[in-house]
């Protein structure tokens, strides 16, 4: 940490080198002369006002004594002649460079002493808040997170207005200074989690958080990992962090990152939605069931599926049906995988296809490749049903992660049944609950298996159930 110096010349100088102002275009340094007191101003170009500047400067035009430069006149002068909401003295040099960068101006003055004046006047680039395009809901509020860490979490408190709200202010990176905020509710948050999750927080060593909260999950969670199941649930809607925050959860919020972090985690949270709560308790019930049925049913239907095919002595008599007339070209195993990643591949290229070409590409990826895989013999019309079965399954949910994970366990169990038959139904059963069971969390104490494991039957029977609150 080093000091300003009293020197008025000497911080300048400083300045300008570590800010490179000359050869960086858009970091502004203005020197000025009022009433015989030399000041220069340091700011970015883009994240200052240009309305709010011009009356700064104009206000500062107006003040007759700066101060005499000794230590503490830079704190009277932030009293009595700095009319913002926002204002604070500074005397560390790391201190002002980093504010400056964070869009904050600096003002120094030989008056000033060793200390330098921080204004809070800046405007960050930020989109228009609006629907999440990945969380959508058919009732309730419309708006979503953005990029600008001081409007998400204005959006909380618009809904929370309760004192015990706290939102703890952390800074990550060592090049990226990123802003962090952690958000709960006293006397519902657990005190001895919230504690050592900000620990683990600033305890974080590393240069910048490019990927946003996806950085911040794998600085959190530093040990290799081969598992794919999720360990953090994320959000974009203002409404579901503030219902998770007045349940007892605690909302991690990064700057540049329109996502907030809901910790601790369970599997069971992953398959709750925002649409729940927005019906009746018996509606809300229903469609979690649905989900739920729907989702965990598509993981072992192509399973099942292909092993009644390998093993057709097996198979009722009332399930024939189930049993494809024509096997296609391909074997079976092969289709399924194959069918796998041709639906992946789909998702990634509608990723890159303009929004007015979409429907077109709809068509194409979906009917005519179906058809015409059938009619040349390479698929089975069976395969492509049971899989468009799974597809559809896999958006009952709005976790990506966690329908790959399973996608993962789905392929492996079709491998194992391949490879031993009824005993490959039990081994991807049995993979998956090691996978979720070794899943590695920011918990704490709490297991990932929370409330079946330590089992909480209130909390367990809020999860499949939709209750009506008190």
């Amino acid at each position: 940490m080093k000091e300003l110096s009293f020197d008025l010349e000497e911080n300048i100088k400083e300045i300008d080198k570590i800010l490179n102002v000359e050869e960086n275009f858009d970091i502004i340094k203005k020197e000025m002369s009022i009433n015989n007191e030399k000041v220069v101003m340091y700011y970015v170009d883009g994240f200052v006002t240009s309305a709010i500047m011009q009356k700064l400067i104009m206000h500062l035009t107006t003040v007759k004594e700066f101060g005499s430069g000794k230590e503490g006149d830079v704190e009277k002068f932030v009293k009595k002649s700095v009319p913002s909401v926002e204002v604070d003295a500074v005397y560390d040099m790391d201190m002002l460079v980093t504010m400056v960068l964070s869009g904050c101006s600096a003002i120094l003055a030989k008056g000033f002493g060793n200390g330098a004046v921080i204004v809070d006047a800046r405007s960050y680039p930020a989109r228009v808040t609006e629907e999440p395009g990945n969380d959508r809901v058919m009732r309730g509020a419309r708006d979503g997170f953005v990029e600008t860490l001081i409007f998400n979490t204005a959006m909380i408190r618009r809904r929370i207005r309760d004192p015990k709200l706290t939102v703890k202010y952390l800074n990550v990176g060592e090049k990226s200074k990123t802003d962090i905020s952690v958000v709960y509710l006293e006397g519902k948050a657990d005190p001895v989690y919230v504690k050592s999750l900000i620990k683990k927080i600033e305890s974080i060593k590393t240069d910048a958080l490019p990927m946003g909260h996806q950085s911040l999950i794998e600085c959190l969670l530093r040990k290799r990992r081969y598992n794919p199941f999720p360990r953090v649930r994320c959000t974009e809607r203002p409404d579901c962090a503030c219902a998770s925050i007045l349940e007892g959860s605690v909302i991690v919020i990064c700057d540049t990152s329109p996502e907030a972090l809901i910790l601790p985690t369970s599997i069971f949270d992953f398959l709750q939605d925002t649409d729940d709560y927005y019906f009746t308790p018996i509606t809300g019930s229903y469609l979690r069931l649905v989900r739920q049925l729907v989702f965990w049913g598509a993981v072992v239907l192509t399973p099942v599926w292909y092993y009644f095919v390998s093993n057709p002595d097996v198979v009722p008599q009332w399930l024939n049906f189930i049993i494809p007339e024509d096997y296609g070209n391909v074997p079976i195993l092969a289709q399924l995988i194959l069918v796998e990643l041709v639906v992946d591949g789909l998702k990634l290229a509608s990723l890159n296809t303009p929004s007015v070409m979409s429907n077109s590409f709809g068509v194409i990826g979906g009917l005519l490749l179906g058809d015409f895989a059938v009619e040349v013999g390479w698929l089975s019309a069976d395969v492509i049903f049971y899989m468009a079965i799974v597809s559809m399954a896999s958006f009952t949910q709005s976790n990506y992660e966690l329908g790959y994970a399973l996608k993962f366990v789905r392929i492996i169990t079709l491998i194992a049944i391949e490879l031993i038959g009824a005993w490959g139904l039990l081994l991807g059963a049995l993979i998956s609950i090691i996978l979720i069971v070794s899943t590695e969390t920011i918990n704490g104490k709490r297991s990932y298996l929370y409330p079946l494991i330590p089992f909480n039957a209130r909390a367990l029977s809020r999860l499949i159930f939709r209750r009506q609150k008190p």
